[in-house]
Protein backbone atom coordinates (compact mmCIF):
# COMPACT_ATOMS: atom_id res chain seq x y z
CA UNK A 1 0.00 0.00 0.00
CA UNK A 2 0.92 3.36 -0.60
CA UNK A 3 0.10 7.12 -0.08
CA UNK A 4 -0.02 9.17 -3.35
CA UNK A 5 0.97 13.25 -3.12
CA UNK A 6 -2.44 13.96 -3.13
CA UNK A 7 -3.11 11.72 -0.20
CA UNK A 8 -5.06 8.96 -2.08
CA UNK A 9 -4.02 5.33 -1.01
CA UNK A 10 -3.50 3.82 -4.51
CA UNK A 11 -5.35 0.56 -5.27
CA UNK A 12 -8.58 1.09 -3.28
CA UNK A 13 -11.80 2.17 -4.07
CA UNK A 14 -12.47 5.84 -3.98
CA UNK A 15 -16.27 7.05 -2.67
CA UNK A 16 -16.44 10.53 -2.18
CA UNK A 17 -17.58 12.20 0.81
CA UNK A 18 -18.91 15.90 0.75
CA UNK A 19 -18.31 15.83 4.70
CA UNK A 20 -14.78 16.97 4.83
CA UNK A 21 -13.01 20.43 4.07
CA UNK A 22 -9.26 22.39 3.92
CA UNK A 23 -7.18 21.58 6.94
CA UNK A 24 -5.92 24.36 8.85
CA UNK A 25 -2.98 26.35 7.15
CA UNK A 26 -1.09 25.86 9.60
CA UNK A 27 -1.76 22.07 9.79
CA UNK A 28 -0.79 21.33 6.39
CA UNK A 29 0.35 17.84 5.81
CA UNK A 30 2.12 17.78 9.88
CA UNK A 31 -0.43 15.20 10.46
CA UNK A 32 0.77 13.70 13.69
CA UNK A 33 -2.58 11.74 14.63
CA UNK A 34 -4.12 8.34 13.62
CA UNK A 35 -7.83 7.46 15.38
CA UNK A 36 -9.00 3.98 14.75
CA UNK A 37 -12.83 4.02 14.95
CA UNK A 38 -15.65 1.21 14.55
CA UNK A 39 -19.09 1.59 12.33
CA UNK A 40 -21.82 -0.74 11.13
CA UNK A 41 -25.07 0.63 10.28
CA UNK A 42 -27.23 -0.42 11.42
CA UNK A 43 -25.81 -1.56 14.47
CA UNK A 44 -23.86 -5.21 13.86
CA UNK A 45 -24.93 -5.42 11.07
CA UNK A 46 -22.42 -6.11 8.45
CA UNK A 47 -21.67 -5.83 4.59
CA UNK A 48 -24.56 -3.87 4.22
CA UNK A 49 -24.48 0.30 2.28
CA UNK A 50 -25.48 2.16 5.33
CA UNK A 51 -22.23 2.82 6.11
CA UNK A 52 -21.30 4.00 2.70
CA UNK A 53 -24.49 5.76 2.73
CA UNK A 54 -23.79 7.83 6.15
CA UNK A 55 -20.57 8.86 4.84
CA UNK A 56 -22.30 10.08 1.47
CA UNK A 57 -25.56 11.62 2.89
CA UNK A 58 -27.41 9.40 0.98
CA UNK A 59 -28.67 7.44 4.43
CA UNK A 60 -32.59 6.28 3.31
CA UNK A 61 -34.09 6.58 7.50
CA UNK A 62 -37.02 4.48 6.14
CA UNK A 63 -34.39 1.17 5.99
CA UNK A 64 -34.20 1.23 9.90
CA UNK A 65 -35.34 3.06 12.67
CA UNK A 66 -32.14 3.88 14.29
CA UNK A 67 -31.22 6.20 10.84
CA UNK A 68 -34.28 8.60 12.05
CA UNK A 69 -31.49 9.16 15.01
CA UNK A 70 -28.84 10.23 12.81
CA UNK A 71 -29.88 11.13 9.81
CA UNK A 72 -29.16 14.93 10.55
CA UNK A 73 -25.27 13.92 10.94
CA UNK A 74 -22.84 14.82 8.35
CA UNK A 75 -19.99 12.12 9.42
CA UNK A 76 -17.06 10.91 7.22
CA UNK A 77 -13.63 9.09 7.24
CA UNK A 78 -10.60 8.73 5.71
CA UNK A 79 -10.58 5.12 5.39
CA UNK A 80 -13.45 2.61 6.29
CA UNK A 81 -12.55 -1.54 6.29
CA UNK A 82 -14.82 -3.73 5.93
CA UNK A 83 -15.30 -7.11 7.64
CA UNK A 84 -13.77 -8.79 4.64
CA UNK A 85 -10.69 -6.65 4.08
CA UNK A 86 -11.97 -4.49 1.58
CA UNK A 87 -10.46 -0.54 2.02
CA UNK A 88 -13.20 1.78 0.93
CA UNK A 89 -11.56 5.57 1.16
CA UNK A 90 -13.64 8.26 1.13
CA UNK A 91 -11.68 11.64 1.74
CA UNK A 92 -8.28 12.43 1.08
CA UNK A 93 -5.99 12.40 3.95
CA UNK A 94 -4.77 16.09 2.76
CA UNK A 95 -7.89 17.20 3.46
CA UNK A 96 -10.18 17.41 7.05
CA UNK A 97 -12.71 14.31 7.39
CA UNK A 98 -15.24 14.46 9.90
CA UNK A 99 -14.48 11.73 12.15
CA UNK A 100 -13.55 12.96 15.70
CA UNK A 101 -16.31 15.51 16.34
CA UNK A 102 -15.80 17.23 19.38
CA UNK A 103 -12.35 16.60 20.56
CA UNK A 104 -8.94 16.57 22.31
CA UNK A 105 -5.56 14.95 22.83
CA UNK A 106 -2.73 16.51 24.63
CA UNK A 107 -4.70 20.04 25.16
CA UNK A 108 -5.33 20.25 21.14
CA UNK A 109 -8.72 20.63 20.62
CA UNK A 110 -10.35 19.86 17.25
CA UNK A 111 -8.68 16.53 16.04
CA UNK A 112 -10.49 16.48 12.70
CA UNK A 113 -7.60 19.29 12.37
CA UNK A 114 -4.74 16.89 12.58
CA UNK A 115 -5.52 13.54 12.22
CA UNK A 116 -6.63 10.48 9.56
CA UNK A 117 -9.43 8.41 11.16
CA UNK A 118 -9.87 5.16 10.32
CA UNK A 119 -13.15 3.36 10.42
CA UNK A 120 -13.27 -0.77 11.30
CA UNK A 121 -16.35 -2.38 10.45
CA UNK A 122 -17.51 -3.53 13.24
CA UNK A 123 -19.06 -2.44 16.88
CA UNK A 124 -18.32 -2.20 20.56
CA UNK A 125 -19.49 -6.18 21.03
CA UNK A 126 -17.87 -7.96 18.01
CA UNK A 127 -14.80 -9.04 17.43
CA UNK A 128 -12.96 -7.60 14.64
CA UNK A 129 -11.65 -10.11 11.69
CA UNK A 130 -7.95 -11.31 10.85
CA UNK A 131 -8.10 -9.75 7.55
CA UNK A 132 -9.17 -6.12 9.32
CA UNK A 133 -5.99 -6.30 11.48
CA UNK A 134 -4.12 -7.04 8.43
CA UNK A 135 -5.40 -4.22 6.31
CA UNK A 136 -4.99 -2.05 9.09
CA UNK A 137 -1.93 -2.61 9.63
CA UNK A 138 -0.66 -2.50 6.12
CA UNK A 139 -2.61 0.60 5.64
CA UNK A 140 -0.94 2.13 9.16
CA UNK A 141 2.24 1.95 7.52
CA UNK A 142 1.48 3.26 4.44
CA UNK A 143 0.09 6.14 6.62
CA UNK A 144 3.42 6.41 8.96
CA UNK A 145 5.09 6.67 5.11
CA UNK A 146 3.40 9.67 4.15
CA UNK A 147 2.75 11.75 7.09
CA UNK A 148 4.53 11.96 10.57
CA UNK A 149 2.11 9.77 12.54
CA UNK A 150 3.38 9.59 16.26
CA UNK A 151 0.61 8.70 18.47
CA UNK A 152 -2.44 6.34 17.19
CA UNK A 153 -5.32 6.14 19.63
CA UNK A 154 -9.12 5.41 19.67
CA UNK A 155 -12.03 7.74 19.39
CA UNK A 156 -12.62 6.79 22.92
CA UNK A 157 -9.34 8.29 23.84
CA UNK A 158 -9.71 11.74 22.09
CA UNK A 159 -13.93 11.75 23.11
CA UNK A 160 -13.95 9.62 26.34
CA UNK A 161 -17.10 11.14 27.17
CA UNK A 162 -19.13 10.77 24.05
CA UNK A 163 -17.19 7.70 22.70
CA UNK A 164 -16.29 4.01 23.30
CA UNK A 165 -14.96 3.11 20.10
CA UNK A 166 -13.22 1.04 18.58
CA UNK A 167 -14.25 -0.91 22.30
CA UNK A 168 -13.43 -3.71 24.11
CA UNK A 169 -13.11 -6.25 21.29
CA UNK A 170 -10.35 -4.38 19.42
CA UNK A 171 -7.13 -6.35 20.37
CA UNK A 172 -4.32 -3.12 20.22
CA UNK A 173 -1.64 -5.40 21.25
CA UNK A 174 -2.79 -7.91 18.47
CA UNK A 175 -2.37 -4.70 16.39
CA UNK A 176 0.83 -3.00 17.17
CA UNK A 177 2.57 -5.76 16.62
CA UNK A 178 1.06 -6.15 13.42
CA UNK A 179 2.66 -2.95 12.61
CA UNK A 180 5.53 -3.73 13.81
CA UNK A 181 5.91 -6.91 11.29
CA UNK A 182 3.94 -5.50 8.30
CA UNK A 183 6.29 -5.26 5.77
CA UNK A 184 8.88 -6.92 7.37
CA UNK A 185 8.70 -10.49 5.38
Amino acid sequence: MKIDKSGFLQGVHFIASPNCDDRPPEVEFDIPLLVIHNISLPPRSYGGSGVIDFFTNQLDIWQHPYYEMIADLKVSTHFFIRREGEVIQFVSCNKRAWHAGVSNWHDRIRCNDFSIGVELEGSDDDPFTDIQYEKLAELTRALQEAYPIKEIVGHSDIAPVRKTDPGPCFDWQRYRNQIATTGSD
